[in-house]
C-alpha cells in the first residue's frame, strides 16, 4: 500500500496534466491571428489596408521618386533602358506584371469584410470602418490600373479563387482594356462614397480627394489612349487586335467610350480643383539662390507635408524608427546619377510667356547654367541647380562662409554623377541632417492636386475642342503660380511646333506633328509642372507620341559643355580633365566635334551601347510582353502548345521566351 498510493497519485497527476495539455493543444495559437478572429475590428481593417499600400515613394539609394523620369526625354541616367532599343527588350520566361498577388489580398478583404459590415458585425467607429473599406476599393482599383497601363487587356477577377486548375484557367481570360478601366472607375466610385475628406491619421492615409484624383487620372488615360491609338491593335476591336475572336460578349462604340472616359475625367478632376488650392509660390528676389522659405519649393522637401493643402497623400519618414531614405545624401551633395535633358530645359517658357526661340523672348542663351535659368519659368529656376546657389542653411564652411553648390560633376563616379550637367533640385533639402547617410526624412508625395487642374484642362479640350471658362481659370492659376505670364494665348500665338519637335517627343502623335498649338501647350504645361515626378512616360505612351522615333532616333543631350563651361573641368595645374572618345584613355565626355552639348550616351559608342545612336522605338513597346510561363499554365487539357493558351499576347510580341 505504501508503494501503491504514490503510484496512484502520480498517475492522477499525469492524467490531469495530460488533460490540460490536450486542452491547451486544442486552443488556437496565441502567436497567430486566425481568420475567425481577424477583420472584426476597426483596427484590423486599418492595419490590413495600409499593408497593401503599393505606391512609389522614396526608398533605398539615389534620388527616390525624383529619379522616376529617368529614361525619358526629360531626364537621363548613366545606364540605358531596353525600351528605347528595339530588339533588346525580350519576352521573359517568367514573372513580369502579369500577377494577382495584391489583387487577391484585396479581394479576400472585400469578400470577408463587406458582408460583416453590412450585418453590423465590425466593432469600431462606423465612419472609420467605412473609410477603411473605401481604402480597399481604392487599392484594388489602383492595382488594376497598373495592369491596364502595362498590358492593356486583363482578366477581371473580383473574388478569391479555389485551387482548381479548370477554374483558374477560365478566369485567366483577358477582358478588353476599356472594360477593365470601367471596372477601375466603378471601384473608385465606391471608394469615393466611403472615404472621408479628412482621413484618420491625416494625409498619410488615402482620402476622398485622392480617390477623385486617381479617378481623373484613370479616365483621362483611357480616354486619351483610345483617342490617339484608334485604328491600331492597341485598341479593342481595332485592326489586328489580338483579342479578335477570343473575347466573348464584346462590342464597343469607340466614340461613346471616349466621351464616357473624358466626361468622367472632367467631373472627377473639377471636384478636386474646385476645392483644393495650389500652394503659393513666394520666391525671394534671387529665386534660385535660397528657396528654403518658399512653400512651393518646400512642398517637395519638408519633413512634414500635412499642412500643404495641395498634397493629397504623402508618406512620412522618421530615421529614429529606421524609416528613412537617401534622397538628399545625393541631391544636396551631388547629381545622384541623374540629370535633366536639354530637351526638357529648352522647352520651358520665359517668364513673359514666350518660347526661347520667339522674337523678343529675352533668352540669354546657354553658355552658362545661370543664363539658362534667367527670366525663365519659375519651375526651372526653382527645381534645377546652378553653381553658386546655397546648399545648407544650418552649416557653414570653416571660414564661416556659406556652403554653396559646385559645378556639375559630369566625370565622377556613376553613383553620384551629374549625368547631363543640368542637375535635379526638386526635393532639395537645405538641412545638413538630411545629407547624412541613410538619414533622409523629407516626406514623399504620392498625389497632389495640381494634377487635377492639368487633367481637367486636357480632358475638356479633347472633349470640347476649345478651352472653356473653367479650364481657362485653372490654366491661369497654374501659370501664375509658376511665375509665367497668365495669358496662355500669348504662348499659343508664339509657338512653332516644328521647332518644339526638336526638343519634345510630345510635339507628335501617331508619328506626325501636331497641328494644334493649344493642345501642344497643354502638353507642355504638364511637362513643366510634373518634372521629376514619374509622369512623363505615362503621358508619352497614352499620347502615342513615340512612333516617329522608329525612323528618327533622338540623341539625348545635356548642357552646353563645349563652350565656356568646359573651363570648369581642370586639375590643380589647370589642365583639362575631359577625355573625348578617340583621344587615348577612357573617355568621360562626348565628342566636341559631334556637338557642343554633352551627350551621355555618346561617351561610349561601342557595340555594347544600343542607344548610342539615339532613342529608337518599336510599336510593340507601348505595352509590356506577357511572360511565356503564363501561357504554359493556361493551356486547357495539359497540352504544351502555346497557341492553345486562353491568354493572347500583346501586339508585336510572340509567346516564345527570349524573342
Amino acid at each position: 500500500m505504501k508503494l501503491i498510493k504514490p503510484v496512484f497519485a502520480i498517475m492522477a497527476m499525469l492524467f490531469l496534466v495530460g488533460c490540460e495539455v490536450e486542452e491547451f493543444l486544442e486552443r488556437e495559437p496565441l502567436s497567430d491571428v486566425t481568420p475567425d478572429d481577424y477583420l472584426n475590428r476597426e483596427a484590423d481593417l486599418a492595419a490590413y489596408t495600409i499593408a497593401r499600400y503599393n505606391f512609389q515613394t522614396h526608398g533605398g539609394w539615389g534620388l527616390g521618386t525624383f529619379a522616376q523620369d529617368n529614361h525619358t526625354d526629360n531626364q537621363a541616367t548613366s545606364g540605358y533602358s531596353d525600351i528605347w532599343a528595339p530588339g533588346e527588350w525580350r519576352v521573359p520566361q517568367s514573372g513580369g506584371v502579369w500577377n494577382f498577388g495584391n489583387i487577391r489580398q484585396l479581394n479576400y478583404f472585400l469578400e470577408t469584410v463587406v458582408p460583416k459590415w453590412e450585418a453590423g458585425e465590425i466593432a469600431g467607429t462606423p465612419q472609420n470602418v467605412e473609410h477603411y473599406i473605401g481604402e480597399a476599393y481604392f487599392l484594388r482599383a489602383y492595382e488594376y490600373f497598373q495592369k491596364v497601363q502595362a498590358v492593356g487587356d486583363f482578366p477581371i477577377v473580383k473574388n478569391t479563387l479555389e485551387d482548381n486548375i479548370e477554374q483558374l484557367i477560365a478566369e485567366s481570360k483577358r477582358r478588353p482594356r476599356n472594360e477593365v478601366a470601367r471596372f477601375v472607375i466603378s471601384d473608385l466610385n465606391t471608394a469615393i462614397e466611403l472615404l472621408q475628406e479628412t482621413p484618420p491619421n491625416g494625409k498619410n492615409r488615402i482620402s476622398k480627394y485622392a480617390a477623385l484624383l486617381l479617378k481623373s487620372r484613370v479616365a483621362l488615360h483611357e480616354g486619351s489612349w483610345l483617342t490617339y491609338h484608334k485604328g491600331t491593335p492597341f485598341v479593342p476591336g481595332g485592326p489586328n487586335w489580338p483579342g479578335t475572336g477570343l473575347v466573348n460578349d464584346f462590342n464597343i462604340s469607340l466614340d461613346a467610350e471616349i466621351d464616357y472616359f473624358l466626361t468622367e475625367a472632367m467631373d472627377a478632376s473639377s471636384r478636386v480643383a474646385d476645392v483644393i488650392s495650389l500652394v503659393p509660390n513666394n520666391p525671394n528676389e534671387d529665386i534660385g539662390y535660397n528657396s528654403s522659405s518658399n512653400p512651393y519649393f518646400t512642398m517637395f522637401s519638408s519633413d512634414n507635408l500635412e499642412s500643404y493643402e495641395e498634397v493629397l497623400l504623402w508618406r512620412d519618414y522618421d530615421p529614429t524608427l529606421g524609416i528613412s531614405h537617401n534622397v538628399n545624401h545625393y541631391m544636396n551633395q551631388n547629381g545622384g546619377n541623374s540629370g535633366y535633358t536639354r530637351s526638357l530645359v529648352d522647352n520651358f517658357l520665359m517668364a513673359n510667356g514666350l518660347p526661347i526661340y520667339a522674337p523678343g523672348s529675352g533668352y540669354e542663351g546657354d553658355d552658362f547654367i545661370e543664363d539658362v535659368k534667367k527670366d525663365r519659368d519659375h519651375r526651372l529656376q526653382l527645381f534645377m541647380k546652378a553653381p553658386g546657389e546655397l546648399r545648407l542653411i544650418d552649416a557653414a564652411a570653416p571660414d564661416g562662409s556659406p556652403i554653396l553648390i559646385g559645378v556639375p560633376d559630369i566625370t565622377g563616379l556613376q553613383e553620384t554623377k551629374d549625368v547631363t550637367g543640368y542637375s535635379v533640385k526638386k526635393g532639395f533639402s537645405y538641412l545638413a541632417s538630411n545629407t547624412e547617410g541613410n538619414n533622409g526624412s523629407i516626406g514623399s508625395i504620392v498625389f497632389r492636386a495640381a494634377e487635377a487642374y492639368l487633367n481637367y484642362i486636357e480632358a475638356s479640350y479633347l472633349m470640347e475642342g476649345a478651352i472653356n471658362s473653367k479650364a481657362s481659370e485653372y490654366w491661369k492659376e497654374i501659370r501664375t503660380r509658376a511665375g509665367v505670364e497668365p495669358d496662355f494665348t500669348i504662348t499659343v500665338a508664339a509657338t512653332d511646333i516644328s521647332k518644339e519637335a526638336e526638343n519634345d517627343f510630345a510635339a507628335y502623335s501617331s508619328g506626325t506633328l501636331l497641328n494644334d498649338p493649344v493642345m501642344y501647350n497643354i502638353r507642355r504645361e504638364r511637362r513643366s509642372e510634373l518634372i521629376a515626378e514619374g509622369m512623363r512616360l505615362f503621358d508619352l505612351k497614352r499620347w502615342r507620341a513615340l512612333d516617329q522615333l522608329k525612323n528618327e532616333p533622338h540623341v539625348i543631350e545635356g548642357f552646353k559643355l563645349w563652350g565656356p563651361m568646359s573651363e570648369w573641368y581642370v586639375d590643380e595645374n589647370g589642365n583639362s580633365i575631359l577625355i573625348e572618345p578617340g583621344e587615348g584613355g577612357v573617355p568621360n565626355v562626348s565628342s566636341s566635334a559631334e556637338s557642343d552639348y554633352l551627350m551621355p550616351y555618346r561617351i561610349n559608342t561601342s557595340s555594347g551601347n544600343p542607344v548610342s545612336e539615339g532613342y529608337s522605338w518599336a510599336f510593340a513597346h507601348y505595352l509590356n510582353p506577357i511572360a511565356t510561363e503564363h501561357f504554359l499554365i493556361t493551356i486547357p487539357g495539359g497540352s504544351s502548345n502555346l497557341s492553345e493558351s486562353v491568354i493572347y499576347q500583346n501586339p508585336g510580341w510572340s509567346k516564345e521566351a527570349g524573342t
